[in-house]
């Protein structure tokens, strides 16, 4: 006779949640949120699709739980990095950014594929409020951080090819004379 399976604990539940957050918000960044499926997700985080929606009523729900952690991840690894701003767009504009998608900038790794959603969306929202908390990070900026995500996206798309490294470098030369230009006025 076969025994009833135990009920998960709620400990276990918040773990189970957070990994399939941190698994989506990695393969999204990876290959957009309409490339990767719900199994995808679960399989990747090593459970069951029929366990998905005991935590989110849909995918698009997912979306968007996957997008603000993956800014709340960014936020937090700008906060304790303790790098010049000189030193964060050389990492930034880096061939190593560039092939890493699915831990870099979820600026660049959701903002394509978000584009091509429903204005209304959740994601859409939490994406919006993330893209303004980062350029509050990079001191309010947005010319800057506009230059910083059009490279990394177009370096992306170009990779292999020597244009690809030239985008991310022309880029990291005019925001790092831009920098020093600021930073030769206000003294």
């Amino acid at each position: 006779m076969l025994g009833r399976m135990g009920r998960v604990s709620q400990s276990q539940a918040r773990e189970n949640r957070k990994r399939i957050v941190e698994t989506a918000a990695r393969l999204f960044r990876e290959r957009g949120a309409a490339g990767v499926s719900v199994a995808d997700v679960m399989t990747e985080a090593g459970l069951t699709h029929g366990g998905f929606y005991k935590h989110f009523a849909s995918k698009e729900a997912l979306v968007a739980e996957a997008v603000g952690q993956a800014f709340a991840q960014q936020a937090e690894r700008l906060a304790t990095a303790g790098e010049t701003r000189e030193a964060f767009l050389a990492r930034y504009l880096s061939p190593g950014h560039r092939d890493s998608p699915g831990d870099g900038c979820p600026t660049a790794g959701f903002g394509v594929d978000l584009a091509h959603s429903g204005a209304d969306t959740p994601a859409r929202a939490v994406f919006a409020d993330g893209v303004e908390a980062y350029a509050r990070l990079l001191g309010g900026d947005l010319a800057a951080l506009s230059t910083m995500v059009g490279a990394i996206v177009l370096a992306r798309a170009t990779a292999g090819t020597d244009l690809s490294d030239r985008i991310l470098r022309e880029a990291h030369d005019s925001l790092a004379a831009a920098l020093q230009e600021t930073s030769r006025s206000s003294s």
